[in-house]
């Protein structure tokens, strides 16, 4: 070595052993293992949910050929064997599975079911909102002959001074006007079954109500309780004849015999006071405009 110059040093290191990382198979190998136990626990469930029927057709389908009980032919692996008792030519075991499974519906048929199902549903609809606009429509029929009737009485002097005795309401049964004796002021004399001439106006400003509305009619007669309290019997004969009385005069007055569906004696059977079954007010005639049933065409009964 020359003078002045420095020496060359070759320094090597030598590394440590640690604990540093060997790579990523460690983590493919619990991949691997993850994995499998979720292929088990599939399985498990599997078991645990299915039919012991549906076990053995799965056991049937991964079976092999040679050791099936069902043989034809010569016999051995390729002589004529099948997994199945309908022959050489069926399924095996998936005619086990088509008959566990249940036979799919006919789309034809569902569609017919669900098409005449909504047509039952729409023609019901239809009757249902028919029968509802023909009710009101009655109904209005009702309030309007009503309100006609109130209003001839205010118009006609002879008949301003009888509005008392007029009651007008609507039942179930129909549209009810009701000739109501008041004190002093008799629909009938006493004992009498024909009405007075009081009676008889008031009955053929009704019979021009009655005329403007298509309804039958149903008349009944009520009398009241003696003021002893004693029921005659002979108020059953009197209330119907009353009625009856009351019918001719309405007929007279234009109202058609055909359209009278019912006259009947109610006798004190039903008084318009019960509190005061005595009181003139339950002598009375009831003349009902009876509410009809729906007219439907045929193609829309239900």
């Amino acid at each position: 070595m020359a003078v002045g110059e420095r020496p060359i040093v070759i320094k090597k290191v030598k590394k440590g052993g640690g604990h540093g990382h060997h790579g990523g198979a460690w983590k493919v190998a619990y991949a691997d293992f993850v994995t499998a136990m979720m292929a088990f626990f599939l399985l498990m469930w599997l078991i645990n949910t299915t039919s012991p029927e549906q076990k053995r057709g799965i056991a049937d389908y991964f079976a092999p050929a040679s050791i099936s009980s069902t043989t034809s032919g010569a016999g051995g692996i390729l002589g004529g064997t099948a997994l199945g008792s309908d022959g050489a030519k069926s399924s095996g075991s998936m005619s086990i599975m088509e008959q566990m499974s249940p036979e799919s519906p006919n789309p034809q048929e569902e569609g017919d079911t669900q098409d005449q199902s909504n047509r039952s549903q729409l023609q019901s609809s239809s009757t249902d909102a028919l029968r509802d606009a023909l009710q009101k429509r009655e109904e209005a029929a009702f309030l309007s002959a009503a309100q006609s009737l109130r209003q001839a009485l205010q118009d006609m002097p002879e008949l301003a001074e009888l509005s008392k005795n007029i009651i007008i309401d609507q039942t179930p049964e129909g549209l009810r006007i009701q000739l109501v004796d008041q004190e002093g002021r008799s629909m009938f004399s006493e004992g009498s079954a024909q009405p007075n001439d009081r009676a008889r106006l008031l009955l053929r400003a009704v019979a021009k109500i009655i005329n403007q509305l298509p309804n039958r009619i149903s008349i009944y007669g009520h009398t009241s309780v003696n003021m002893d309290g004693v029921r005659a019997q002979g108020d059953w004969p009197l209330s119907a004849s009353r009625a009856d009385g009351a019918r001719r005069v309405l007929e007279s007055a234009g109202v058609q015999p055909d359209r009278v569906y019912q006259v009947s004696g109610k006798a004190n059977s039903e008084p318009l006071f019960p509190d005061d079954p005595t009181l003139p007010g339950n002598r009375r005639i009831a003349i009902v405009l009876l509410r009809e049933a729906p007219v439907l065409p045929p193609n829309a009964r239900p």
